[in-house]
């Protein structure tokens, strides 16, 4: 196992009586709304259904009694590169480990499909260097990573920290 995924898995906390698995079409709409609750703090960009259908295989959920209370996206922006977007929990099961879940499970799954590096752009890197990620200049992502940013209502003064994470594959 790499380095790094044990680095992420040592910030899990909890058990979880729900389970973490890939996300169906019929999840779009909760992801939507756990996103709505960051978006409209100006924390994450707001998600339209359409964008969540066409990349609804890119994200891993968290259900628990019915309900998604956590998810998360890996997306392949190149051929040694994924980025971790959509990270939104469920507050009311804010601190109980799942983030680290879900981020330990996106960077397997990068392992997976042969990608060594997985990059975020976060306004919480102390949550991302707890699971091995590493602060990095943001000009260093390849310019196609900045299509969505052309939607955020801080383009092109990004305060969002950049992150990056190498793994052992």
């Amino acid at each position: 196992m790499s380095e790094a995924i044990r680095q992420s898995e040592k910030t899990e906390r909890g058990t979880f009586s729900g389970v973490f698995r890939p996300a169906l079409i019929k999840d779009a709409k909760d992801i939507q709304a756990l996103v709505k609750v960051y978006a409209d703090q100006g924390l994450m960009l707001p998600r339209s259904l359409n964008e969540l259908y066409e990349t609804i295989r890119e994200y891993t959920v968290y259900e628990e009694d019915g309900k998604i209370r956590g998810a998360c996206a890996l997306h392949v922006a190149w051929e040694d590169l994924a980025e971790i977007m959509g990270l939104a929990i469920d507050p009311e099961y804010s601190g109980r480990g799942m983030g680290a879940r879900l981020v330990s499970i996106a960077l397997k799954e990068a392992v997976r499909l042969g990608i060594p590096k997985v990059f975020t752009l976060t306004y919480v890197p102390d949550f991302f260097k707890k699971s091995g990620f590493a602060e990095v200049d943001k000009s260093e992502f390849p310019h196609k990573i900045w299509s969505s940013c052309i939607r955020c209502p801080k383009f092109p003064d990004c305060d969002e920290t950049g992150m990056i994470i190498h793994l052992d594959i």
